[in-house]
């Protein structure tokens, strides 16, 4: 996917890049995909870039006080699209704009986004920001901290900018060889990757320089899971951005469990997820198949039987959600009690049926891949044309969900494009509405 879709650009954001591993690469990367657009983009650093890197942009400009009174800024806009500000040439190095003033180039400025190099590393693939370090103006919309892959495996004093910081605080030797979970401890450290980084802004995290096959990409997903454990990460893309096309291979975000068990199980005469299956009952079975998928948080809507479905309950991580209308909402109110009782981190929400024990991991494996790759879209399992559960819902569609007074959420869902997951079995279709169904599924599975 593009650089752009992964970090979820909109009109009018100021994005500051930070950290290490590729910035200015992926500034461009970024910059040329939004011309492609049609947009204008305007570019700066608050720091320095050397003075070679100016090709690199369609045109770069000195930036005067009067440069945007005379409008001349905007005619550049109209003419290259996609225009670099610096303030002066100092020693072979392009000198970036005061901090000060670039909240009155943002005023004025004219352009779709301004994009801006906030943080230097002399091109090394980590970093430790020194006293001054990182200059993030702060009307900052998205930061970007960016970490190179390519420094796995490696002695940490020749991949690191200023290292002295990391063996500070974490007590790494200087030629010990930089492993995965490293990465991810130094990103998400406040006074280290989170470094300055404005109240209100979003984060979106880039491991840069990963193989699309091969061993330091799926190191580079684990670097990302990491990474997520600290709140303020709204997500994290992997990839190369000095690729020709599709330079992100997948954007892993925080993804919570909604299992929905909460109905009156009116035709089985009984609560469903309270039914015995094997050992345990349904619901727990369900909470046990979805445990391992490392899920932000699991949460059980509950309505019918509540007490009882909380009490089997008590001892797994989850979190119980009680539906007070579930006696008239069924599944859209269960639905929409789940969505409100996530966090405003949550990216997405699977949404699981709390009637389908038979579920296949494999199956769930398939749908976070998919999501990874699609993290913009409605994803789901298909059987033959037929459209299955669980769903993956991203969060812009939460407000039309819980917007529905009536129907059910399929006409939410059926409005928007599906990133479908073929599978090759009708599991993902049944569930055990009646007895028959239920005595049935547990011959399947080997319980009678």
């Amino acid at each position: 996917m593009r650089l752009a879709d992964a970090l979820g650009i909109q009109r009018g954001d100021v994005v500051s890049f930070v950290g290490a591993g590729g910035k200015t690469t992926a500034l461009l990367r970024l910059g040329y995909e939004l011309v492609q657009d049609g947009w204008r983009v305007l570019a700066t650093t608050t720091t320095r870039i050397g003075e070679d890197q100016l090709a690199l942009f369609p045109h770069s400009t000195r930036w005067q006080s009067n440069l945007l009174r005379q409008r001349e800024l905007a005619a550049l806009l109209d003419d290259y699209r996609f225009v670099f500000v610096y303030q002066e040439i100092r020693a072979q190095k392009a000198v970036g704009i005061p901090s000060e003033q670039v909240s009155r180039l943002i005023d004025e400025m004219n352009a779709d986004i301004l994009l801006i190099e906030a943080d230097g590393a002399r091109r090394m693939p980590l970093k430790a920001p020194r006293p001054h370090e990182p200059v993030i103006p702060d009307d900052t919309t998205l930061v970007v901290p960016v970490a190179g892959l390519d420094a796995l495996g490696k002695p940490l004093e020749e991949v690191t900018y200023n290292p002295q910081p990391i063996y500070d605080r974490y007590g790494f030797l200087p030629e010990a060889l930089v492993q995965p979970a490293w990465i991810a401890q130094i990103v998400r450290d406040e006074t280290l990757g989170l470094k300055n980084i404005p109240t209100g802004a979003r984060i979106v995290a880039l491991l840069n320089k990963a193989d699309v096959s091969g061993v330091v990409y799926g190191r580079g997903r684990r670097v990302a899971q990491l990474m997520l454990r600290h709140s303020s990460i709204h997500s994290v893309a992997i990839g190369a951005v000095r690729r020709t096309n599709d330079p992100i291979f997948e954007v892993q975000q925080r993804i919570a469990a909604i299992v929905l068990a909460g109905g009156l199980s009116r035709r089985m005469g009984t609560s469903k997820p309270l039914l015995p299956w094997g050992d345990k009952t349904v619901i727990e079975h369900i909470v046990q198949l979805l445990a391992p998928f490392g899920f932000a948080e699991i949460v059980v809507v509950t309505g019918y039987k509540a007490l009882e479905v909380e009490k089997v309950l008590k001892d797994y991580e989850v979190r119980t959600v009680f539906n007070p209308i579930y006696l008239k909402g069924e599944m859209l109110s269960s639905l929409k009690a789940g969505l409100r009782a996530l966090p405003e981190n949550i990216s997405s929400a699977l949404i699981v049926m709390g009637d389908q024990p038979q579920m296949v991991p494999r199956i769930l494996h398939r749908i976070l891949r998919a999501s990874a790759h699609h993290p913009d879209t409605i994803v789901a399992p298909y059987f033959r044309d037929q459209r299955g559960h669980p769903i993956l819902i991203p969060r812009r569609f939460w407000p039309s969900l819980l917007a529905l007074t009536s129907g059910a959420p399929r006409d939410v869902i059926n409005q928007h494009p599906i990133t479908q997951v073929l599978v090759d079995t009708d599991v993902v279709l049944r569930d055990i509405d009646t007895p028959d169904q239920y005595a049935h599924e547990k011959r399947l599975a080997g319980l009678e």
